[in-house]
């Protein structure tokens, strides 16, 4: 059941500490999304492009009145380290990064800390009365996970399998949707082991602008539905992607 309680902003902004503030200026339903993005060495040939796709979505995610208020995003790289480059906040508060490329691939502590982050974010909602929709969980990678020397994780891995529990338990708890998008080599059959639901995309070259519009349309689509829809009606994505969902 969503929590659909709103404050009152002349009773209760004073009672509020800083960090809740937000909330009592706009009590929006939140629509949260975290991309979790591989900037790993092999991803230097698509960082700009990936770049340039973030800010798109900021700028198309803004110009939805709804959206601009109801949609959160996250960023989250993944490279050697993970780092959380960006937490939640509205698109009129979130500044694009240039995000830089460097290491191997620690794609499955990453899906964990994002997992973590969405569960975090939901506490927070939670705690301020304010009703969400469904976290979205956006992965891009060109590669697989792989150890700290650069070696690919094997099924058989503890880290690997943690990733995927983690996954597994959290769409089909309905806690959060994930999608994944492979880009150049990725192992689209890595990608399909850690996505319990929808079927892992291949992006086509140099299709970044019309994969991060289908995003931001679907986003749109979200923020804009009842906050009991069970599943929207996701566009195609033949302008992007090899295979349509």
């Amino acid at each position: 059941m969503v929590n659909q309680t709103r404050y009152n902003v002349s009773e209760n902004k004073k009672k509020l500490p800083m960090a809740d503030i937000e909330f009592v200026e706009n009590p929006e339903p939140r629509c949260a999304c975290v991309l979790l993005v591989d900037t790993s060495s092999s991803m230097y040939d698509n960082i700009g492009q990936l770049n340039e796709g973030i800010k798109e979505l900021k700028k198309q995610l803004e110009e939805d009145d709804l959206a601009s208020k109801r949609v959160e995003i996250a960023v989250v790289t993944f490279d050697t380290y993970v780092n959380i480059i960006s937490d939640f906040t509205t698109v009129d508060n979130f500044e694009p990064t240039e995000l830089e490329t460097g290491g191997v691939t620690s794609m499955t502590e990453a899906i964990n800390i994002a997992s973590d982050l969405i569960a975090e974010r939901k506490n927070v909602y939670k705690k301020n009365g304010v009703a969400y929709y469904r976290p979205w969980m956006f992965l891009i990678t060109d590669g697989e996970p792989t150890d700290e020397e650069g070696y690919a994780l094997e099924d058989s891995d503890s880290r690997f399998k943690s990733a995927v529990k983690t996954l597994h338990n959290g769409v089909n708890g309905k806690q959060f949707t994930f999608f994944a998008v492979g880009v150049d080599y990725a192992n689209m059959d890595t990608l399909s082991k850690l996505s319990p639901k929808f079927p892992p995309k291949k992006l086509r070259e140099n299709k970044w602008s019309e994969m991060f519009e289908w995003l931001s349309s679907s986003l749109v689509s979200l923020s804009s539905s009842s906050l009991d829809t069970e599943r929207i009606k996701l566009r195609s994505t033949n302008s992007w992607d090899y295979v349509e969902i």
